[in-house]
């Protein structure tokens, strides 16, 4: 007697549900997805029960024949592939034929549709896997799939389950990824009688506003990068307005969304010095290829790709994203597509892209009121001052005859050299006076004008919008650590020979370290002698750093050569070491520093790359707007 028999199809249908169809979400995706597959441009999605009870799903798209509507509750049958080479060259959603067959196994499902060369519309329902006769029915154009007790068949199944807002929640994202993926479509939400989102066609930037809110659209950066057939768009989060999950991360292969490692990791990589501690990014990304590269038949779902370069994907996605998060700068204004923030105020961001389609803004001029002492009303930092300080400490005046001043600082285009924040805002002097740099008639720099020190930690500037505050060490930091990286990739880290080498007790392995890798270690900027079998002494630091403790500096890099190795140190740890560096060597709170110090600072932050975060993540700057300060003393209300 044989053991083994073939199983009946209704068991084989329900069998595949349990790997295509989870839950009411996995269902719903599957009926969305092949409303996009027939050309829907409006989608109507109606729930009950967080889909437990009720998923309907209403399109307007190409409709299904009448001699179709059986075969498409069939199992492996489908309209989208036709022979293997179709099948490795797939650029629609779905291609298996699995899905409808899979959830009308496992539930009460009614199909109804018209083609759009039909007279009139046929309906086909399965119950428990039984597919009924076709019999006519009214429905103007479009398609119609109505799902009803869900699992109502497969007890075990259906006790798995979690609570109605639990399902409608995962339900609620799979409808969100469908919306960022396709603005185009009018999409709208039922649940339970009650209308959650009514998306109308618009553009790529106002989608992303409308899913995902003001924080993400008010700091994205738009992104465009191609190689050969490979091509990225999309839109990277800001990191300070990142999260500990990653509710917000979208991947869209072909317009399919997935989940893939190694995209993950090329997008973390990207962020990783600007992100805060176990942080995780926002984003939405686009990628396009061919589809003969990227095997989308990996897993049920449909959720995981396999891409057969993936090495070239990591360092495309790496490259594209990291370029892009370099070319932000401190004080750059936020504005998606050119849009400004929908209340009419600059935006409270403190990283942002400047959009080159941006509209250019209403002529501004800074001008201070004539008050009865005769204050001078004109452009520029000294006038600046001149009429703010009128009684500063001559010091601390910006422009002062043959005296040290930001703008004797500053070179022929506005800038401050690279020494000057990096080795403690050291006054300097020039032959005649240079402005300060501007983007604005009103000769306002992005960061404004220094005003103050706060507790000697925070640095206050007046900007054209309102006042800017700057954690001057995260901000410092950032801006020597961007230095070192240049300055080492270019392998001219200049040192600081110090006046009296300094000794300092270390243990054997660090002297050993110091032994085997002399000339790695000078490389980096560092000239260290060995004094005795527990002592060593330094003799050079690299000279961005050459204010910082050199014993401190000369132990931190010691002990991280000694947890990687110094090969790793040099390659995939670098920056993490220079990181490290700059950290030690950043001014350090309680430090007073003057006007032109705190100038200094704030135009290297302006030319900095990432200067928004510092090595670590945090943000180095907040602005608030003259709009945000009027609403906390309630002026004009």
């Amino acid at each position: 007697m044989s053991r083994i028999r073939a199983l009946p199809d209704h068991l084989v249908n329900q069998i595949a549900a349990g790997e295509v169809v989870e839950r009411p979400a996995s269902a719903l995706k599957e009926l969305l997805e092949n409303s996009l597959d027939a050309g829907a441009l409006t989608l109507t999605v109606e729930l009950a029960e967080g889909g437990t009870k009720l998923i309907r799903v209403t399109d307007d798209g190409g409709g299904i024949d009448r001699e179709d509507l059986a075969l498409a509750l069939s199992r492996h049958a489908t309209s989208k592939i036709a022979s293997l080479e179709d099948l490795q060259r797939v650029r629609s959603l779905g291609f298996r034929g699995e899905g409808l067959a899979s959830i009308a196994s496992v539930s009460q499902l009614v199909l109804t549709s018209r083609a759009a060369d039909g007279d009139k519309a046929w309906r086909v329902s399965a119950d428990n896997g039984s597919i009924h006769e076709p019999e006519p029915a009214a429905l103007a154009a479009g398609t119609v799939v109505e799902v009803r007790d869900l699992f109502f068949n497969v007890p075990a199944r259906r006790r798995f389950l979690k609570t109605p807002a639990t399902e409608y929640a995962h339900c609620d994202d799979v409808f969100k990824r469908i919306a960022l993926s396709r603005p185009d479509l009018g999409l709208t939400l039922i649940h339970n009688g009650k209308a959650q989102w009514r998306l109308k066609p618009e553009s790529p930037a106002e989608r992303m506003r409308a899913v995902l809110g003001n924080e993400f659209a008010d700091s994205m950066l738009p992104l465009e990068a191609a190689a050969a057939s490979l091509r990225l768009s999309g839109f990277a989060g800001s990191p300070t307005v990142s999260r500990a999950g990653r509710d917000a991360q979208f991947v869209f292969v072909n317009g399919r969304f997935v989940r893939d490692k190694v995209v993950l990791h090329a997008v973390r990589e990207a962020y990783r010095d600007v992100l805060h501690l176990d942080r995780q990014p926002l984003y939405v990304l686009f990628i396009e290829l061919e589809p003969e590269s990227v095997d989308v038949n990996v897993h049920p779902t449909k959720t995981e790709v396999r891409f057969r370069e993936s090495q070239a994907i990591h360092r495309f996605l790496f490259h594209a994203l990291h370029k892009a998060l370099a070319e932000t700068r401190a004080g750059a204004q936020a504005a998606a597509e050119g849009e400004a923030p929908a209340d009419g105020t600059a935006a409270a961001q403190p990283f942002a892209a400047p959009s080159p389609a941006a509209p250019t803004a209403p002529a501004w001029r800074y001008e201070q009121t004539r008050m009865p002492f005769g204050a001078v009303r004109e452009r520029g930092g000294s006038d600046f001052y001149s009429t703010l300080f009128a009684g500063a400490r001559e010091a601390e005046r910006p422009v002062a005859a043959g005296g040290a001043s930001l703008g004797n600082v500053a070179d022929g285009q506005g800038r401050v050299p690279a020494d000057f924040v990096a080795t403690g805002f050291a006054a300097a002097s020039a032959a005649a006076p240079q402005r300060l740099p501007s983007d604005n008639e009103d000769g306002f720099p992005p960061l404004g004008f220094a005003l103050a020190q706060l507790h000697g930690v925070y640095v206050l500037s007046q900007a054209r919008e309102g006042l800017i505050v700057v954690d001057m060490h995260a901000a410092h930091e950032r801006v020597v650590y961007e230095k070192l990286k240049t300055a080492l990739d270019a392998d001219e880290l200049p040192t600081q020979p110090l006046l009296i080498p300094l000794a300092f007790p270390a243990d054997r392995l660090d002297v050993a370290t110091v032994e085997e890798h002399a000339d790695t270690l000078a490389r980096l900027g560092f000239e260290m002698a060995v004094m005795g079998p527990n002592q060593l002494a330094v003799r050079a630091i690299p000279m961005l750093l050459r204010d910082a403790d050199p014993i401190e500096l000369a132990r931190a890099v010691l002990a991280d050569i000694r947890e990687v190795g110094m090969s790793r140190v040099l390659t995939e740890r670098r920056d993490e070491l220079l990181a490290s560096m700059a950290c030690h060597g950043a001014v350090r709170a309680n430090r007073s520093l003057t006007l032109p110090e705190m100038n200094a600072l704030l135009r290297e932050m302006e030319a900095t790359e990432r200067s928004g975060q510092c090595n670590h993540g945090r943000p180095t700057w907040f602005r608030l707007t003259m709009g945000e300060l009027d609403k906390l003393f309630m002026r004009g209300q």
